[in-house]
């Protein structure tokens, strides 16, 4: 061919090319690119010159589809992108949710598209999130595993689609979905799995309210959506578990810290108790020290200072329990309760600390335990000590010292020797022992805090108490007889002797002042004075009479019983009268002036006696035993002498 016609041919390809490119570069519609081959055909241009442009244009309608296809590919992938990057910065899942069905709706350009995920707990699935719906029942939609659509979708693992889903019978329809879909007005569907590996979880939807065929290109770009989506859950879900697991993780650590915290605690009171222990601290230091620890206020009580039911509870059991507010440790030792640990007005109690406050209790029983070990042989040692001066056996006066000093007593001051017995009469002879080891042990633990003796003897018990300033031995008695009476529960009647001193150089002189000690308890047994106490220089002369057994109440009651009698019954002042008349030299000008009576009235009283008595009242003989008799009714009514 001629070179200048190639030239024309190039031209003419040229200027037929013209208007397609500006059209291409206007984005046309394809439409607009009819318009240069119809201007030349109705201009009458040769047919090379509209076949030419027939050729530019199919060339141009491709080159403007593959810009579209680019320009579609590019909207995608950044959508893609954008969607990868909110779940990259995922914070709100729904949010991320709600941003992957908008964009899948967007690119695919349907009416509508939406995402369901499974409910296993319930068997089901739901709507999760709704973008371009209208109806209500549609958004709060339930289906059934395997019905509908996205059953068939979730039973395959593979995408379906539907041109019209109500001819479409690949698929189980039920009226609840129908339902739904008819109100939404939906007629194009397509679904594509939500997976996490190789299960399914949900599937994501585009639909529209007419007929529609999908594109292959549209199918994978919803399933990038929905890989996306199924990512955003699978992160939000890790993410979940993560916060879980951290949060379980930082309540361990709280327990851990708490516990250690109470370890602590635990050790720390583990410490303060072994010293307390060792320096021989008491149970209200133990008290004191868990007290502090605990931070709260604990307190020892007697076996019945406590509700009986907290302390049984916590005897039983072994440990502390609960009673309202409080918590309640059982201070026992083998079966007997020796009272309780109390911890007040602290109801929540940490188990490690629970466990401190029994360690507590335990280690109360055993200072109890051995402070009773203690207590007990110093009584014996205080016992043998009497029981050697009792008997005489041991005359070393500096060994007497020695024995004596340890037990903080001094034998050289002036000391009381005291007889004190019980009286109560005991049903069995377990019930009488019993009751004289309890006096025993009053006795003892009197003994030591006066810093004195005591021992048991002849069915009761012997006491050496030193004689304080501005006492004297009656005092002494009748304090004792009250002190060990309200000690034991029982009444105890308690003879003491006259003062005695230097012990330690006349030991002798302690059995012999027991012996008097014993006189003066036998007397006031006679005299019907049980429970009182008394010593010889309460009794006179009339201490000598009083040994053995006497029936003092019946010679009383035969020598002025009548007497007694009349007083008693009628209020009159015969009884006074007569010890005023004998105390007189039996003178009643006398016995008048002590009365301060007339001389009648002391006339007419003694013959009133004479009536009572007998005309022989007032011979020597009757005389004496009336005396006697109105000094023994003193003694056992307890008046002055």
């Amino acid at each position: 061919m001629p070179r200048d016609h190639l030239s024309s041919a190039g031209r003419s390809a040229d200027s037929a090319e013209a208007p397609f490119l500006e059209l291409l570069a206007k984005g046309a519609s394809a439409d607009a690119y009819e318009q240069p081959v119809l201007l030349a055909r109705a201009e009458g241009l040769p047919a090379r010159r509209v076949a030419a442009l027939e050729q530019a244009k199919l060339l141009a309608l491709r080159v403007r589809t593959e810009i579209e296809g680019r320009r579609r590919r590019e909207a995608e992938l950044s959508a893609l992108f954008e969607t990868a990057h909110d779940l990259g910065g995922l914070r709100d899942l729904d949010a991320v949710l709600r941003a992957i069905v908008q964009r899948a709706r967007s690119l695919l350009g349907t009416d509508i598209a939406y995402l369901s995920l499974n409910d296993v707990a319930r068997g089901d699935t739901y709507m999760r999130v709704t973008e371009g719906s209208v109806a209500a029942r549609f958004q709060q939609l339930r289906l059934g595993m395997g019905e509908g659509l996205g059953g068939l979708v979730a039973q395959t693992a593979r995408p379906y689609v539907t041109d019209d889903y109500f001819k479409d019978e690949r698929f189980q329809h039920t009226r609840t979905i129908d339902a739904g879909v008819q109100d939404e007005g939906l007629v194009a569907i397509l679904g594509v799995p939500l997976m996490i590996g190789p299960q399914v979880i949900g599937v994501l939807f585009a639909a529209d309210r007419r007929e529609r065929v999908f594109e292959r290109e549209q199918i994978a770009l919803l399933g990038s959506f929905a890989a996306l989506a199924a990512a955003a859950i699978d992160t939000a879900n890790a993410l979940t578990e993560t916060r879980s697991a951290l949060d379980r993780l930082g309540r361990a650590n709280e327990i851990i810290r708490d516990r250690s915290a109470a370890i602590e605690r635990a050790s720390d009171v583990h410490d303060r108790l072994a010293e307390l222990v060792l320096r021989g601290g008491g149970v209200h230091d133990v008290a004191a020290a868990v007290s502090e620890v605990l931070d709260g206020a604990v307190e020892f009580t007697d076996p019945g200072g406590t509700p009986a039911v907290a302390v049984e509870a916590a005897r039983a059991g072994g440990h502390a329990v609960r009673h309202g507010d409080d918590w309640v440790a059982a201070v026992a030792a083998g079966g007997e309760l020796l009272g309780a640990l109390v911890l007040r007005g602290h109801p929540g109690l940490d188990p490690v600390d629970q466990r401190t406050l029994e360690r507590a209790a335990m280690v109360t029983s055993l200072l109890l335990l051995a402070r009773r070990s203690a207590s007990e042989a110093e009584q014996r040692v205080r016992g043998e000590l009497l029981d050697d001066l009792l008997d005489a056996r041991d005359r070393d006066p500096g060994l007497l010292r020695e024995r004596a000093s340890r037990l903080h007593a001094d034998l050289d001051g002036p000391h009381v020797v005291l007889a004190a017995r019980l009286d109560v009469v005991a049903t069995d002879a377990g019930q009488e022992a019993g009751a004289r080891g309890r006096l025993w042990s009053a006795a003892s633990h009197l003994a030591a805090t006066r810093h004195g003796l005591a021992a048991a003897r002849d069915g009761g018990t012997v006491l050496l108490l030193p004689l304080g300033p501005g006492d004297t031995a009656t005092t002494l008695a009748r304090r004792t007889a009250k002190e060990l009476g309200t000690a034991v529960q029982e009444t105890v009647t308690v003879g003491a002797s006259a003062p005695v001193d230097r012990l330690t150089a006349h030991p002798e002189a302690v059995a012999a002042a027991y012996t008097e000690g014993q006189r003066c308890l036998e007397a006031l047994r006679l005299l019907g004075r049980t429970g009182d106490g008394a010593a010889a220089e309460d009794f006179g002369f009339l201490g000598l009479l009083l040994a053995g057994d006497r029936d003092i109440s019946g010679f009383v009651g035969r020598t002025i019983g009548a007497v007694v009698a009349y007083d008693e019954r009628r209020g009159t002042d015969l009884l006074r009268t007569l010890d005023a008349y004998f105390a007189s030299g039996m003178s009643p000008a006398r016995t008048k002036d002590a009365l301060h009576v007339h001389v009648n009235t002391v006339a007419q009283r003694l013959e009133r006696v004479g009536r009572l008595l007998g005309d022989d009242w007032q011979s020597p003989a009757r005389a004496l035993e009336i005396q006697l008799a109105l000094r023994l009714h003193r003694l056992s009514s307890g008046g002055p002498r």
